[in-house]
């Protein structure tokens, strides 16, 4: 990035996101003399209080997170110029998908020099459906919506990052989105002193999920695989970390998540905040996603030295070099997932090779500070 002290101004969503996920770039352009505008939704007094303590100027403003209200979207773009305009940033720099459209377009506005956006995945509209179900109308409206938003916002866009290859090509290329630039990061990283390598679990042998309890997420298939095992090796424990978010439709059910704990078949703690612990305690990591940028949750598991279990599909498939570090399943397929589960828990030795492997692409590939400055360069023009 240019040597001249800037001011940048950095637009997501939720607070503690953005300092779990953007704490390194922060402290990088901190470091370098920038003065750092942190936008937020959602700011507590302990997120407000990290944030200034790492030198940083949070702003808090609106956005419709959720849901399709254009007069609402339209307010919320006029106030967001405003508090820009009032910064005078050298650079904007947007990510999550409606604070880079609107966060483009108040900056645009706000005669911002340089204005970059990026997208960590595609998002709800454009991951598949379980094999089962219909893609609803709801769905395809908002994905339109969506698209026609990305092409009026992105002509405005100095340059897009996305973390993998399939993105660009299955967002610009398919639905003809113009844009100047585009770079891919290939991940936000992980910080590899705090996510350290462990002695894995092998007696039992513990498969851990962590995400949101979502179809997309591939929730339903971890269940029904944990359920397969356990009738042959009830032994083996199966972790679940994550709540259920009642207000999306492809959401698990609270009877199904009842029935799941009441049969032992799994052990659900819920969310939590330390998910570093049960990385530690577990023996493989398992996220059978239909769709990912790439997953944070799986770069830490590899960087605590565990082996994967996950989706042959965009985002997912960045994180395995199958049979070293893990092993690559079809997307939607319950079998496939015991199939790689029962080769651990028939092969424990493999959990540790393969453990080693995890480890040291996670230091090839997901250091979180190299991969800061390279996001860095990327907001700079190179």
């Amino acid at each position: 990035m240019d040597s001249k002290k800037m001011k940048i101004c950095l637009i997501g969503t939720v607070a503690s996101s953005t300092l779990n996920f953007r704490k390194k770039l922060i402290d990088l352009l901190l470091q370098e003399g920038h003065e750092v505008y942190i936008f937020a939704t959602d700011f507590s007094d302990k997120t407000l209080r990290t944030i200034s303590d790492l030198g940083g100027i949070p702003v808090s403003y609106q956005i419709n997170r959720g849901g399709l209200n254009p007069l609402a979207d339209i307010k919320s773009t006029i106030q967001l110029k405003n508090l820009i305009k009032g910064i005078d940033p050298d650079i904007v720099f947007s990510f999550f998908s409606k604070p880079v459209i609107f966060g483009t377009l108040a900056a645009k506005l706000a005669k911002v020099p340089r204005i970059v956006g990026m997208l960590e995945g595609l998002g709800y509209a454009f991951t598949s459906e379980p094999s089962q179900k219909k893609e609803s109308t709801k769905k395809k409206i908002v994905r339109k919506i969506q698209v026609l938003l990305y092409k009026i916002s992105f002509r405005y866009l100095d340059r897009i990052i996305f973390l993998n290859s399939d993105d660009p090509v299955d967002l610009l290329e398919k639905h003809k989105i113009k844009v100047k630039d585009v770079k891919i990061l290939g991940g936000i990283g992980v910080d590899l002193d705090k996510f350290k390598p462990s002695p894995p679990s092998l007696d039992p042998v513990r498969f851990l999920f962590i995400g949101r309890l979502l179809a997309e997420k591939g929730i339903f298939e971890f269940l029904q695989a944990a359920e397969i095992v356990k009738k042959t090796h009830p032994e083996v424990e199966f972790i679940v970390l994550g709540s259920i978010d009642k207000e999306n439709p492809s959401c698990l059910s609270f009877k199904d998540l009842e029935y799941y704990k009441k049969e032992k078949i799994i052990i659900h703690p819920g969310h939590v905040e330390d998910v570093k612990k049960w990385i530690e305690e577990s023996s493989v990591f398992v996220l059978p996603s239909y769709r990912e940028g790439v997953p944070c949750s799986t770069q830490e598991a590899m960087a605590c030295g565990r082996p994967i279990i996950t989706t042959n599909v965009p985002g997912c498939k960045e994180t395995i070099f199958q049979n070293k570090n893990g092993i690559l399943i079809q997307p939607q397929s319950k079998l496939d997932l015991v199939d790689a589960m029962m080769l651990y828990i028939n092969s424990t030795n493999q959990i540790n090779i393969q453990g080693i492997k995890s480890r040291e692409l996670a230091e090839k590939h997901f250091c979180t500070t190299t991969n800061s400055k390279k996001l860095i360069k990327f907001l700079g023009g190179e």
